[in-house]
């Protein structure tokens, strides 16, 4: 069987996409392949590495990614789920292939203020808001594959 592929999309794919990539792909990745891409590519934010090894998730190496490049190139996807604000999601490319398309609104750690470790708590919250929200989303799509729904 052919693993579920996800596209998580966000402004700079430095941050919120990256984490959800993540998640999918260490936890869930018997079923699953996720990618992350950025509208406007960044770097990676180091304050977000660092809250992922914190819960043992290397994200280090991780590159961002354009999503126009993405959409360029014909890569299907089951999923795409935009992870920045709403402005920004409209912003994002219709995927035709995408069974659905599916929006989740987290803080962006780009603007938060703060000191290093205020900064660190508040990207551990919205790390562990997207784990819980993907732990939701794939209990979800298990039950509906299962015939549960």
């Amino acid at each position: 069987m052919d693993k579920i592929k996800i596209l998580f999309v966000c402004v700079h794919n430095s941050a919120r996409s990256q984490m959800a990539e993540a998640f999918v792909n260490y936890f869930y990745n018997d079923k699953f392949v996720a990618e992350s891409a950025g509208l406007e590519p960044g770097t990676l934010n180091p304050l977000v590495v660092k809250s992922m090894s914190e819960i043992g998730i290397d994200i280090s190496k991780n590159q961002v990614k354009d999503v126009f490049e993405k959409y360029k190139s014909g890569a299907y996807f089951d999923y795409v789920i935009t992870v920045c604000d709403e402005a920004n999601a409209e912003k994002c490319p219709i995927f035709p292939s995408a069974l659905k398309t599916i929006h989740w609104s987290f803080e962006d750690p780009s603007k938060l203020t703060g000191t290093e470790d205020e900064k660190l708590k508040k990207i551990a919250k919205i790390r562990d808001e997207i784990k819980s929200k993907i732990e939701d989303f794939i209990k979800s799509l298990n039950k509906t594959q299962n015939g549960k729904s």
